[in-house]
């Protein structure tokens, strides 16, 4: 790599760093709260680290192509600003070799934003699903706090006083599970545990009322084992589609067109026409969420291109403008896609093909302005 090279490419990659830091700042602050919530509720810290590790890595299909085009507009607008643009057209310095570097990385960001957007995405939303699910079981478990009334668990609320380790002071249970009456049960202490999907109380010095329909009175004993049926019991987890990683999203649109095709071919079968507009849904619907991926995903790219010619433009003064044009140009990329994304239900447009719309603008406005700044 040249000098000019390892110049450019090194102010282009420290801004980039720089930029990407505070805007993964700016946008993990509402995970922030909410991991914060998380902990002040008592969840404990490792489901709190898990929930964390796969939320994070959704930002970057956002921060990485801001964090370019911040770079690219600062760094050849500041070049441009002092002259140095100039002075390496004047020393026959071609400028487009100059922004090699710099648009192999946007390429190289755009072929890692596949990779995420495809396979660490999907998962997080996923294992995020799972891990809220986990929260609020083990707030059964692990997270009962005193002066708090426990509804995670089916067809019981459960309130205690105080609490140290698993032994539970001042219990009340009201219990829902016979629908011909409503119990009352309380104990001076209880030892909470889970057996399999239930959970066990072992309740000491405990009174019920009522016993239950039959005998609508008030029980007292020493000594006795309660137990919440299924409270644990997993429910079953149905994936959406922003859930599927890339190749099963494939496997869902290749099993989608030969549906269409299976129903083509019986020509005479009754509600052909109600089913085939159904799938062609689905299939778009599953056609925007691939192409939604891959154009997020180019972001990085296009906004290299664009971002570099209109740095190069802006002069000293302009360097504010040339920065509201860019952001202007991130907002519109950004905004045109999720238009695209609203007509998902519309297939007879192919919303799945005119969310590239925004790529092709910026690719031509990047053949408009590049070669006016070689």
């Amino acid at each position: 790599m040249k000098t000019i090279d390892r110049y450019v490419f090194g102010s282009f990659l420290s801004s980039f760093v720089l930029a990407f830091l505070v805007l993964s700042f700016v946008l993990t602050i509402g995970l922030m709260v909410q991991i914060v919530g998380y902990i002040l509720d008592g969840v404990p810290m490792k489901l709190v680290g898990e929930f964390a590790a796969v939320c994070l890595p959704e930002t970057l299909q956002w921060t990485m192509p801001l964090a370019i085009l911040v770079s690219s507009v600062l760094v050849f607008s500041r070049m441009s600003a002092d002259s140095e643009i100039a002075a390496m057209r004047a020393c026959g310095v071609n400028v487009l070799g100059v922004m090699k570097w710099p648009i192999m990385f946007g390429l190289a960001c755009s072929i890692l934003g596949v990779w995420i957007n495809n396979e660490i995405v999907p998962r997080g939303h996923e294992v995020r699903r799972t891990l809220k699910k986990k929260v609020s079981l083990t707030t059964g478990l692990e997270v009962l706090e005193p002066g708090r009334i426990i509804g995670d668990f089916p067809k019981v609320k459960i309130y205690f006083g105080a609490k140290e380790g698993n032994w539970l002071y001042d219990l009340i249970v009201m219990d829902y599970s016979n629908k011909d009456v409503d119990r009352m049960i309380t104990a001076s202490k209880a030892l909470v545990t889970s057996e399999g999907r239930d959970v066990s109380l072992d309740l000491y010095n405990m009174t019920v009322d009522p016993i239950d329909a039959e005998h609508p009175t008030m029980a007292r004993a020493n000594r006795f084992q309660y137990f919440i049926k299924d409270a644990l019991k997993n429910k079953v987890y149905t994936k959406k589609l922003k859930d599927l990683r890339m190749f099963e999203l494939l496997q869902s649109l290749d099993r989608l067109t030969k549906e269409v095709k299976d129903i083509k071919r019986h020509k005479h079968e009754e509600g052909k026409r109600e089913m085939l507009k159904a799938i062609r849904k689905e299939y778009s619907k599953a056609g925007v969420e691939f192409s939604k991926r891959i154009v997020f995903a180019l972001a990085s790219f296009c906004f290299v291109l664009v971002g570099i010619p209109l740095g190069i433009k802006a002069q000293r003064k302009e360097s504010s403008i040339g920065m509201a044009i860019s952001l202007g140009i991130a907002l519109g990329y950004y905004l045109i896609s999720m238009l695209m994304m609203s007509l998902q239900s519309t297939y007879k447009v192919h919303p799945e093909c005119l969310i590239f719309l925004p790529v092709l603008l910026c690719l031509a406005i990047a053949s408009y302005l590049v070669p006016k700044h070689l």
